[in-house]
């Protein structure tokens, strides 16, 4: 058998978290329809899915929330405290702020509607497994609208745990910048992107993009006038 060359992409594992047979098959045929997506593992419940993913260890896990025995909230919680570097990628029904924001504090690094086509389901996909956040429109609205009443803010505190490259980043971020129009518009590399994202993720304590952002605005570091 010959190697694959250098430059192969990586093939990126999927574990899918859905107690419904018929909508799993579905996803499932449109994601290996992907070349380089392989779903490795189907859930039924948020129990098997930990389980799972602590044994298996794929790259991306596809998580319903309203599941049997255990729901998609406290599987993210539990994965994520066992292992880190999974991507959760939420995909649900459901748009409740009670749903979204225990996901996301959980880590979730994306929540996404079960309207989206397969390809946005694919783009999420490569999303997140480059270290960015995703979020359907409908959940970004609510996450943003929650901080609406925040006026003044407060970036001496923020100058305090991160640096001022890494504050106008995080900013940049939070508009829903790629970490390639980031880069461009810094005129830094992508991985210099990457890196100043990573060391924001450990000071703030922060799984994901969206996480770094929320806790952000929690603390008034910025406000979303400012990101207009």
């Amino acid at each position: 058998m010959s190697a694959l060359p250098a430059d192969a992409p990586k093939r990126v594992n999927i574990l899918l978290a859905e107690d419904h047979v018929i909508v799993r098959e579905s996803i499932r045929q449109s994601l290996e329809r992907k070349p380089g997506f392989k779903v490795v593992a189907e859930a039924n419940n948020g129990e098997e899915a930990v389980k799972m993913a602590l044994q298996l260890k794929p790259d991306v896990v596809i998580m319903d929330i309203s599941m049997p025995v255990l729901n998609g909230i406290e599987a993210t919680r539990q994965i994520k405290a066992n292992q880190p570097s999974i991507v959760i990628l939420v995909l649900t029904a459901y748009d409740y702020v009670q749903y979204i924001f225990p996901l996301l504090e959980a880590a979730a690094a994306g929540y996404l509607l079960k309207d989206v086509n397969s390809r946005e389901l694919i783009n999420a996909i490569e999303t997140v497994i480059k270290g960015e956040s995703v979020l359907h429109p409908a959940v970004a609205r609510k996450v943003l609208g929650r901080f609406k009443r925040t006026t003044d803010s407060n970036e001496k505190d923020a100058a305090k745990i991160l640096t001022s490259q890494e504050i106008t980043l995080l900013k940049m971020a939070a508009t829903g910048m790629s970490n390639k129009k980031i880069a461009d518009d810094l005129y830094i590399s992508i991985r210099t992107v990457e890196s100043h994202l990573a060391n924001i993720f450990v000071k703030l304590g922060a799984g994901s993009r969206t996480e770094a952002v929320i806790h952000a605005l929690k603390e008034g570091w910025f406000t979303l006038d400012e990101l207009d």
